[in-house]
């Protein structure tokens, strides 16, 4: 379920537009007016085996059964916004590797969805997607340009430069995950595609649960409860219970974590100067309600203050992002919204 309050369809601003999030795991949509209010929400499971035509079909009945439970026509929505994961051709509306969608390569899903729903589609990273949604609506709201970073099992960004996307030439701008934070040669592959050095290898949820599986495997006596248990199934989440428990192992992993994620915003900062840095994700150790959060926020700001200019310092602001999930279907209708408002004002169709 969405965490935002649903607004009536009689006190809605127009245009509307529907903002698509496909995930792994689940498809979030929601139909999200002017001003950036959700008048309905649902999701669907993904079912990545049954392929993504299916998975098409399947938002396109879920969208039409809100539509009728609202009263409103498929006329009365302007837009859709599509964000999904992985490589991808912005231009052609492709869907090229996304590594967790294996059967969904090389797939039209842009153009799959225009025809399903009848509408113009907006397609865009789901990284990027989340960065605009916390941009128009969450931590950004008040910022011209921001970088966000999501943390969980790989290492998502978005970064917004005077209220623009960097989409990049390559449909790769934003990929956040993949700077380079580490160049010796026995560096660690991060986890999708085997990147060496890069980011996802040392900030990601697998990189957590990885480099904590190592210090107990290195420990000559790990002390209790390590010492009796099977780490083979252990979560990044176990790491964060352990740590707000007092366990020094798991401090210490969150600890690093939060100084190579200080050295990688201090290379996007370096590089863009945005004034912001949200840091979003299922992993972001408690956020500002948990110690152990607030003491990760602090680690990640205290290594950016040792890398860079005191000016820089005093200019940026890093903080947790507010949207939590809903952030990605609330970006693309957002940017979806703004493409469609600039098609309106120049008389063509984008």
């Amino acid at each position: 379920m969405t965490s935002q309050p649903l607004v009536p369809v009689d006190r809605a601003t127009p245009p509307l537009v529907w903002g698509i999030d496909v995930g792994g795991t689940n498809i979030k949509f929601g139909l999200v007016d002017e001003q950036g209010h959700t008048l309905a929400f649902d999701s669907v499971r993904t079912l990545e085996p049954e392929g993504p035509a299916a998975a098409v079909a399947r938002v396109g009945a879920a969208i039409e059964r809100l539509e009728q439970r609202l009263g409103i026509s498929r006329s009365a929505v302007a837009r859709a916004g599509l964000g999904c994961p992985g490589s991808m051709d912005l231009a052609a509306g492709m869907l090229i590797e996304p590594p967790n969608l294996p059967r969904w390569w090389n797939y039209p899903i842009r153009d799959a969805f225009a025809k399903r729903l009848g509408l113009s589609v907006t397609f865009l990273n789901d990284a990027n997607a989340a960065a605009y949604g916390e941009f128009w609506l969450g931590t950004g709201r008040e910022h011209s340009s921001m970088i966000l970073l999501t943390l969980g099992t790989g290492v998502g960004g978005g970064i917004i430069v005077a209220d623009e996307l960097i989409n990049g030439v390559n449909s790769f701008g934003s990929e956040c995950g993949h700077i380079l934070v580490d160049s010796r040669d026995d560096a660690r592959l991060c986890v999708w595609g085997g990147g060496r050095g890069q980011l996802e290898a040392y900030a990601s949820a697998g990189a957590v649960v990885e480099r904590f599986r190592e210090k107990i495997q290195q420990a000559h006596q790990a002390p209790p409860p390590w010492d009796q248990e099977d780490t083979s199934e252990l979560t990044a989440k176990q790491i964060y219970q352990a740590a707000e428990a007092g366990d020094r192992w798991a401090l210490e992993v969150i600890d690093e974590t939060a100084r190579w994620l200080g050295i990688g915003v201090t290379s996007l900062v370096h590089t863009i100067d945005p004034g912001l840095v949200v840091l979003g994700g299922a992993m972001n150790f408690g956020g500002p309600s948990s110690p152990v959060g607030q003491r990760f926020l602090a680690g990640v700001r205290e290594e950016f203050r040792q890398r860079t200019f005191a000016n820089v310092f005093r200019g940026t602001t890093i903080e947790f992002a507010r949207l939590g999930g809903d952030a990605g279907y609330l970006g693309a209708a957002g940017y979806a919204r703004k493409e469609y408002l600039a098609s309106a004002g120049s008389g063509r169709s984008v």
